[in-house]
């Protein structure tokens, strides 16, 4: 069997930089080297893309808190529309060779909104997730929520406020209409990063405040009283879900930390103690919004299960975390599908859907 070149790009810009790193770590330990040849390409906070080295790719690589990118001074470029040399390196402008298919684990903005994924597809190089619509729709919380909406799904109630719009945002007028508390959430980040739960009018200020530090956008969101259920999706035209798992989180809410740092942050339940009935009406809602969203690949579907057994849909993941503690591999696992093969399954798909974009014509052509 001839082994396939993939590389792995991981990092960003994003605040989401350390769990993109743990992922990767994550990813390498379990892919089969019979099959793969892999790249390391790590990106760092200033954006610069370097090429790394499996043995020392990453600095304190099994503390969360400390884990970092090892920097190399090997730079490397992308080169848009070449079949053989798509990768060079920048200072010696060798040439890299070609890559059969790029895993990106790029958590956050600039590697799950559409922006990693558009500049893949102007290199012709074939990519694991989400293609640019899918993964720019699903970032957008507000957006996300308009055509989850359209597609019959139920979604929170919530406001959207955008950086021009923000001295019309009322604390009174909003908790006439959504109660106490509340969440604000930026529009455009993953991994409760700047979300805020909030009880209080300073409270409710100082979110807001914190929300505008990381986007433009920002979302004040009822609560949902419901236990938390994730289901992970895998596929194209045709994607299956898998059990459902349960966070019980042991803090107010399902922060940042509790996702990727701390191990004691919150129990999973896997799979979730649901019926039967309950399950599959889950599995069917995640596979319908996967599908409204223009997803491929992979995805987290996150809901609320209200006491009355009410589905409501918090968020889709399109670059789902691959950590040890993840929810995404885990409920694979338990499904039946483990770790490496899940990897093998994802590049396949990504493979599966390069070509058949390739046989899409487009350029005009006058008959």
């Amino acid at each position: 069997m001839v082994k396939k070149k993939l590389g792995l790009l991981f990092g960003g810009k994003s605040a989401e930089h350390e769990v993109s790193l743990q992922s990767a770590k994550n990813v390498m330990e379990a892919i089969d080297p019979s099959k793969y040849d892999v790249v390391l390409i790590g990106i760092d906070k200033s954006g610069k893309w370097h090429l790394n080295d499996a043995s020392h790719f990453l600095l304190n690589a099994e503390d969360p808190k400390l884990i970092a990118l090892n920097k190399t001074n090997k730079g490397i470029a992308v080169v848009p529309g070449e079949t053989e040399n798509q990768l060079v390196n920048r200072e010696g402008m060798e040439a890299l060779g070609q890559l059969d298919v790029i895993f990106p684990i790029l958590h956050g903005t600039l590697g799950e909104d559409g922006s990693i994924q558009g500049m893949l597809r102007m290199a012709n190089i074939p990519f694991v997730g989400s293609n640019v619509l899918g993964s720019a729709i699903s970032m957008d919380k507000d957006i996300a929520k308009r055509l989850l909406r359209e597609a019959g799904l139920t979604v929170a109630n919530s406001y959207t406020y955008t950086w021009a719009s923000k001295n019309s945002i009322s604390f009174d007028e909003i908790t006439q209409q959504l109660n106490l508390p509340l969440f604000i959430k930026p529009a455009n980040q993953g991994s409760s990063v700047g979300v805020s739960k909030v009880q209080t009018q300073e409270e409710f200020e100082k979110g807001v405040a914190s929300a505008f530090n990381y986007d433009h956008k920002i979302l004040i969101e009822e609560a949902i009283q419901g236990r938390e259920i994730e289901c992970s999706i895998l596929g194209n035209e045709n994607p299956i879900a898998s059990i459902p798992g349960e966070i019980v989180a042991t803090a107010d809410f399902y922060s940042y930390e509790a996702k990727y740092i701390d191990e004691s942050g919150a129990a999973l339940e896997i799979p979730a103690q649901l019926s039967e009935d309950v399950t599959k009406q889950i599995q069917e809602v995640a596979i319908k919004a996967f599908k409204a969203l223009n997803c491929d690949g992979m995805a987290r579907v996150d809901v609320f299960l209200t006491k009355d057994n009410e589905i409501v849909i918090n968020e889709i993941n399109t670059i789902p975390g691959f950590t040890k503690i993840s929810m995404y591999p885990k409920l694979w696992e338990l499904s039946g599908i483990p770790y490496s093969q899940l990897i093998d399954k994802l590049i396949n798909l990504a493979l599966e859907r390069h070509q058949r974009d390739s046989f899409l014509n487009s350029s005009f052509e006058e008959k």
